[in-house]
């Protein structure tokens, strides 16, 4: 953009959204979160404005202010995160999904999950609460570990070669004694799940909690998200099957309406 074209543009935003912006960026580089003094020393700006920003966003949970004093990007943040995933696409894959993780959920009792791959990893983009007593809660802008857990194997599994090398060149942190953290390993695991179509945890991202995954695709035959089932462990076999199939026949429901 030339500087004139950046001129014009100055002209035409509103500065309390520019320093509410600022704000953000600012407790965006800093993990254990800011407090007032240190964003009103950050950004120079006086205090009184500092604190009405941070008390506008604290309202919608866009940031969120823990026992010392200090602020932290909230919640509401990765819900509005879940709808950037979509942008790839011609259509709203959250609101097409949706009829049909309700009625999963709603057959299943389970919480049920779609989840995708974007540029900074696995992002549940949408969900659907279970009614059956323990099933365990899902909430749409999680994010979850790229290499641990059913939905973010599947995902990985329908990657080009170079860009799973692009994943799997990161850490891969252990979270139980079954998460995988060999690359080598984790390659040989993902051959599998792709000659299967569906992947499962074992207890990879906690050791009380499993889930099967099943891959969603376009027309063209590219994977394009992960419809997966969480349910505890002890879940008898019976039970696992049933939960396994129907997320199976839910994920192919759902490529046979995706319009690209």
């Amino acid at each position: 953009m030339s500087e004139a074209a950046e001129d014009g543009v100055s002209k035409h935003t509103i500065p309390v959204i520019d320093r509410m912006m600022d704000v953000l960026c600012e407790i965006e580089r800093k993990d254990r979160g800011l407090s007032i003094s240190e964003l009103t020393e950050a950004l120079k700006l006086p205090r009184t404005t500092i604190y009405r920003i941070l008390n506008s966003l604290q309202q919608h949970d866009i940031v969120y202010r823990d026992d010392t004093g200090s602020y932290h990007l909230g919640r509401r943040l990765l819900s509005l995160a879940a709808h950037v995933g979509v942008r790839a696409t011609e259509f709203d894959l959250a609101a097409l999904c949706q009829p049909y993780l309700d009625k999963l959920a709603a057959e299943l009792g389970e919480g049920v999950k779609l989840s995708i791959l974007d540029q900074e990893g696995i992002l549940v983009l949408a969900a659907a609460q279970g009614k059956r007593e323990y099933a365990l809660t899902v909430a749409p802008g999680q994010r979850m570990p790229i290499h641990a857990g059913a939905a973010s194997k599947l995902l990985l599994a329908y990657l080009p070669p170079e860009d799973l090398d692009y994943w799997l060149a990161r850490p891969l942190v252990a979270f139980t004694a079954k998460t995988i953290t060999d690359p080598k390993r984790l390659r040989s695991e993902l051959a599998r799940i792709r000659r299967l179509g569906w992947a499962q945890d074992k207890g990879e991202n906690a050791p009380s909690i499993q889930a099967f995954a099943t891959p969603v695709f376009t027309r063209s035959g590219r994977m394009l998200a992960a419809v997966s089932v969480p349910f505890l462990a002890g879940t008898q076999p019976s039970r696992m099957e049933e939960i396994r199939l129907a997320a199976i026949e839910t994920a192919k429901a759902i490529s046979a309406v995706i319009p690209v």
